[in-house]
């Protein structure tokens, strides 16, 4: 291998590392990821909800399995930490080869450009600061899926993208991205076996999502329609001198406000937008020349569809077809924060940034030249993603308390409800910002939330009922029996977030306080305990779910590296 060939592996590899940590470098400090949707604890448990197995929607399914799995022997903190870390890395890196693959006289300059489009965007920090860390798996996986589906092509070999569908599957939002991905490339035109092709990419893609779809059939969590308030809640917004058409176009437009950089709440989005948008834009006519290239073409149309379908289901038609689909179809709720699916813009995005400075560098003859230009344009259009997203992703700590009623969990039976009301909470020691309750992922015992939302001064009901019940009974003041015949063994009671208590006095009166702090007091449940635990066979069904699909990485990761 030649020092050019070299260069053009290694040099994406180390900036791409050099972003990702510039970007998550506060988050290596002592503590733990806890922002908004992301809890991260020191050890997480196989439970009921952990599995998918209970009646709520399984939205961190095998996400929340892995980690459980992994904590065992490692920090679930540094569990989380470094697979958000891998993911920044390998988004660039992924980005890189796909652009090798396919504009195969790219220059050096080039990749690194698109290595930092791929990492340095407005989706990347609303994600981060959202808390979805393993929704960016998904995304990181895009590039490298492309690049596996034009093996799958050329030679037949699958291995590769069974572990790209796997890994992006870490989640459900994940494994719709890059089964998308996949087929839309294996489905182009080619030969007399791309039937088969296109039939072994959905197998494949139906593997990679068997947890979480095994789980919902076990269970049923989530069949039955979700909240049609919903679908308005996440509409994509549009940002300050922005409309969401425009906003989308700069991988933009997240539904929380709260959840965006500080320079996209102002009116310099619309300059963050047009650097952005510029860097890409130069690359369409060098593409335009290539757009006999099958892939090349499907990857604009899907970038045009990934920006113009969110915009449409945030108008008027669009938000009540989506309300239809969310109280009618099954499995819609997936859908209703569409603004996700901007992720499939990015493979195309970062393509046409490498063929525009490619093309600029070899007419002026300085391929560094146009390089430094847009990787400049690309760091300017948004610079507090730099530092934990200017300092808001910093890690924090847990008092001790979360460990002692943890200890005091072990080996018992019956689940455990939560007091004050409500998923989301604001600790003294989590920031500003509303984040998930810790308790399900922190306690040996399932925990029952509602899975409601309070969205934009409104609510958006959860799936789970039973948690429901529990819920009322205890803000009623219902009766300790009560709460037995709902499987409730214990109830939490964390007292320094606010939230709505109603009249669980009366309840917790009913019950044995079996510790208490300044943070956290435990109810023990008295009497037999009713059981709501799912069949021995439906249970292990779900857990051979979940190791086919750990698996379909391990060994396509093993024959990879055999190969080599």
């Amino acid at each position: 291998m030649s020092w050019t060939q070299r260069s053009r592996t290694a040099a994406p590899a180390v900036w791409s590392f050099v972003l990702a940590m510039i970007v998550l470098g506060p988050l290596w400090g002592n503590g733990y990821l806890l922002l908004r949707d992301a809890v991260s604890t020191p050890r997480s448990y196989f439970t009921d909800s952990a599995l998918g197995t209970t009646d709520a929607a399984a939205r961190a399914v095998p996400q929340d399995g892995v980690i459980a799995a992994l904590s065992i022997a490692f920090d679930g903190g540094l569990v989380v930490k470094t697979i958000l870390t891998l993911a920044l890395w390998l988004a660039g890196c992924g980005a890189a080869v796909m652009v090798r693959r396919l504009l195969p006289t790219t220059t050096t300059p080039a990749l690194l450009t698109a290595a930092t489009l791929a990492i340095w965007n407005p989706y990347v920090a609303e994600r981060l600061l959202q808390g979805h860390w393993s929704l960016l798996v998904g995304y990181a996986a895009l590039p490298w899926t492309v690049t596996a589906a034009i093996t799958l092509r050329e030679t037949g070999r699958w291995q590769g993208l069974a572990v790209c569908l796997a890994a992006a599957g870490l989640t459900p939002t994940g494994a719709i991205l890059a089964a998308v991905t996949a087929l839309v490339v294996v489905a182009l035109p080619s030969d007399v076996q791309r039937s088969r092709r296109v039939l072994l990419t959905a197998l494949l893609a139906l593997a990679a999502s068997s947890p979480w779809l095994v789980a919902t059939a076990v269970s049923g969590g989530g069949t039955l329609g979700t909240d049609p308030a919903g679908v308005a809640a996440f509409a994509a917004r549009a940002e300050p001198g922005l409309g969401t058409l425009a906003s989308l176009a700069g991988l933009g437009g997240i539904w929380n406000a709260d959840a965006v950089p500080a320079t996209r709440t102002t009116h310099f989005a619309v300059l963050g937008t047009l650097l952005l948008l510029a860097v890409v834009a130069v690359g369409l006519p060098p593409l335009w020349r290539r757009r006999r290239n099958p892939i090349i073409a499907a990857l604009a149309v899907m970038a045009v569809l990934a920006v113009v379908t969110p915009a449409l289901g945030a108008t008027g038609i669009g938000l009540r077809v989506g309300e239809w689909a969310a109280q009618d179809v099954p499995g819609a709720g997936l859908l209703r924060d569409s603004q996700k699916y901007l992720a499939l813009a990015m493979p195309f995005y970062v393509l046409a940034a490498a063929a525009g400075v490619t093309w600029l560098g070899a007419r002026i003859r300085m391929p560094w030249v146009p390089a430094v230009a847009a990787i400049t344009a690309l760091l300017l259009a948004l610079p507090d993603l730099v530092w934990g997203v200017t300092g808001k992703l910093t890690p924090v700590e847990y008092p001790t308390s979360w460990n002692a009623v943890a200890e005091e969990l072990q080996g018992r039976d019956g689940d455990v409800a939560v007091l004050p009301a409500g998923i989301f909470r604001i600790f003294p020691y989590s920031g500003d910002a509303p984040v998930l309750d810790p308790a399900p992922r922190m306690l040996p015992l399932d925990v029952l939330q509602t899975g409601e939302l309070i969205v934009a001064g409104g609510s958006v009901r959860g799936e789970s009922s039973r948690a429901s019940t529990v819920e009322k009974t205890l803000l009623d003041g219902g009766s300790a029996a009560e709460l037995a015949q709902l499987g409730v063994g214990w109830v939490l009671v964390e007292r320094t977030t606010p939230g709505l208590l109603g009249e669980s006095a009366d309840t917790l009166d009913q019950l044995e306080r079996v510790y208490a702090d300044d943070e956290l007091a435990l109810y023990q449940v008295p009497g037999a305990i009713g059981t709501t635990e799912v069949s021995p066979a439906s249970y292990w069904i779900v857990v051979a779910a979940h190791l086919g699909w750990a698996l379909s990485i391990v060994g396509g990761l093993c024959w990879g590296l055999r190969r080599r």
